[in-house]
């Protein structure tokens, strides 16, 4: 984060003196970015709010260490993803699908919505992230793997199958597993 950055200046500001104001800035500019990526993250509303929170409690304690070496986005990012893993481990791994709602029907877009939401929820936890960072936020390989913790080509390879995965999920077809030799 270089000094003359919005972001900057508001961490400054709130470090400085622990400005309302400034804090509100940094809530409304990132909030909805980190709402977004935890619903997809963990499939549910109460998880992702809870995530959102939890997200800014830790950010804010952590505040005063972050060296701007990424964006300020990104650096939540990677807080939100840690409290997600802490989260499904502690929950079981259990990943809370949306209800249908059969009111919904008439509505293609929703139900085609609701099935992909139900795929990606149900792609392994590295898949998942690397996806949503990748595909939905346009983060670069590079910044996901560095957020992910894990090497640019284990981003790459993680996106590919997560993709191969998610378009046998939505097409009822095999993920291409079955085509391989076996050893």
């Amino acid at each position: 984060m270089t000094p003359d950055t919005p972001d900057a200046e508001l961490v400054a500001r709130f470090l400085a003196d622990r400005d309302e104001a400034a804090f509100r800035a940094l809530y409304r500019s990132h909030a909805p970015f980190l709402y977004r990526f935890l619903l997809r993250s963990t499939g549910g509303e109460a998880e992702a709010q809870e995530g959102v929170q939890e997200t800014w409690v830790r950010a804010i304690r952590g505040l005063s260490a972050f060296r701007g070496q990424s964006s300020l986005r990104t650096w939540l990012a990677g807080i939100a993803i840690r409290w997600s893993r802490e989260d499904a481990r502690r929950r079981g791994r259990l990943v809370a699908l949306p209800d249908e709602d059969p009111a919904a029907a008439p509505f293609p877009d929703r139900v085609e919505r609701l099935d992909l939401e139900r795929a990606l929820a149900a792609l392994p936890d590295g898949y998942r992230e690397v996806l949503i960072l990748h595909d939905v936020e346009g983060y670069t390989h590079e910044e996901a793997a560095l957020l992910l913790g894990v090497e640019p080509g284990t981003s790459k390879s993680q996106l590919s199958r997560a993709r191969r995965a998610l378009r046998a999920r939505l097409t009822g077809g095999d993920d291409g597993r079955s085509r391989r030799a076996d050893g």
